[in-house]
């Protein structure tokens, strides 16, 4: 099958075709046709397998065919939980249209507002945009969404992890009832489903890989290390290997700044992102790493979901995740597109019981492996309740200085009702409520 006959258009065929894709993906095969014929679509499918292009070809292809009023309101909207991955889906979406009649653009928290501003003023046909910046330019009514066809939520589980739900269900409250949803997930949880439940209607579901797997060409490697030791080991790790582009991810922003600080020490070059870091900042490290200007990208659980590092070959897990599901995203990085990488875990004994949690979620046993003079000595803790995964909507994870963006937040359960859930014009900045940080 090409993508021709999926029913897109020459000038988006060709556009696919530049960037040197011959054939649809799994999850572009299942998704665009029903996408095309205008239904709603609850789609689960892991990084790296093509999912972007699989909304964002057909929603350009809606709006080629249909007419284009003057004034361009805005008439395609993609909610992403996060700065970098708003950015790589916009540069998707731009490279897509190049030959087609759209206008598109991208607005994100961390970044001056007044040039989106002038950008939505000219009118766009398809904006990508983080829910929180989104919500404020629109408080500035530098936008309407009074004209929306089609809401695409992209990584929605990552959405309700970060606390995004309010400001989705205001979002939507200002959207006309009819209109085309879509809805893409790494996993179909409970949470998902209740999401669903409330902005879908009728929707097709596809999945492309088995909920929860990885990716089919990760080679998994444990290493059962000493808490004091990691810092050196992963530097031998590096060091014997030769290894030129490797991301790191830590479970907190202090252990990301120390773990880069050692490493420069040591004399590979490395830089940290995480919450803390401005978008310049964090938009440059990335650049750099990209074009190996860098040898060691350092992140926190942030940039988990939508880095698109092309034959990326090494992800360590200098700490493991203390929610199993972050496992799967994390080494998402790596082995993408059919491409072979390797997911390397460094296991202190108080990690032990994460690393249970991650087995049981794979439902695969991960060898371990043990190198003399790094031995752990650390004892584990004793055994505690079980580890929260992203089923318990709305409570803290575990772990301080996290980069969760929602931290501080009271817990709460989302209700949905229709197609204006509930508490949807409720709105933000209620009288006592924590301020929640803007992506």
């Amino acid at each position: 099958m090409t993508f021709s006959d999926l029913g897109l258009s020459p000038a988006l065929v060709k556009a696919v075709a530049e960037k040197g894709y011959t054939k649809p993906s799994p999850i572009q095969e299942k998704a665009i046709p029903h996408i095309l014929e205008g239904k709603d679509l609850l789609a689960s499918a892991q990084t790296g397998t093509g999912k972007t292009a699989g909304f964002t070809l057909p929603v350009l292809q809606y709006l080629t065919d249909t007419k284009h009023p003057k004034y361009r309101p805005l008439r395609a909207l993609v909610l992403t939980p996060t700065r970098e991955l708003a950015a790589q889906v916009y540069d998707n979406v731009r490279e897509y249209s190049k030959y087609a009649n759209i206008k598109s653009a991208v607005v994100f928290g961390g970044v001056n507002a007044k040039p989106q501003i002038a950008t939505l003023k000219r009118g766009v046909d398809i904006l990508v945009a983080t829910p929180g910046r989104l919500l404020d330019l629109h408080d500035q009514k530098a936008l309407s969404f009074k004209r929306v066809d089609v809401l695409i939520l992209d990584e929605a589980d990552r959405m309700l992890d970060m606390g995004f739900v309010r400001d989705i269900n205001k979002i939507i409250s200002f959207m006309p009832a009819k209109r085309q949803n879509l809805l893409f997930s790494a996993t179909f949880s409970n949470d998902i489903k209740k999401l669903a439940a409330g902005i879908l209607k009728n929707p097709v579901s596809v999945e492309a890989e088995p909920q929860n797997s990885t990716a089919k060409k990760v080679t998994h490697k444990v290493y059962k290390v000493d808490k004091k030791k990691k810092t050196e080991f992963t530097i031998k790790l590096i060091k014997d290997g030769n290894w030129n582009q490797v991301l790191i991810f830590t479970r907190t922003k202090h252990g990301a700044n120390r773990l880069t600080q050692n490493l420069i020490k040591a004399k590979i070059s490395a830089a940290a992102i995480h919450g803390n870091k401005s978008q310049g900042a964090r938009t440059k490290a990335l650049k750099n790493f990209k074009e190996n200007s860098i040898r060691i990208l350092v992140a926190t659980d942030i940039a988990a979901r939508g880095l698109d590092i092309p034959l990326l070959p090494h992800v360590i897990n200098y700490e493991l995740p203390n929610v199993p599901e972050d496992y799967v995203h994390r080494i998402g990085r790596t082995g993408r597109a059919g491409a072979a990488g390797e997911a390397i875990s460094l296991v202190c004994s108080e990690e032990t019981e994460y690393q249970n949690e991650i087995e049981k979620l794979l439902k695969e046993k991960l060898e371990s492996n043990i190198v003399k003079g790094f031995e752990p000595t650390d004892t584990a803790p004793p055994k505690r309740a079980a580890t929260q995964s992203k089923g318990s909507f709305g409570k803290k994870k575990k772990g301080g200085n996290s980069d969760s963006s929602n931290q501080n937040k009271p817990k709460r359960k989302p209700h949905f009702k229709g197609n204006k859930p509930a508490g949807a014009a409720s709105g933000r900045g209620r009288t006592g409520a924590p301020k929640k940080k803007r992506f």
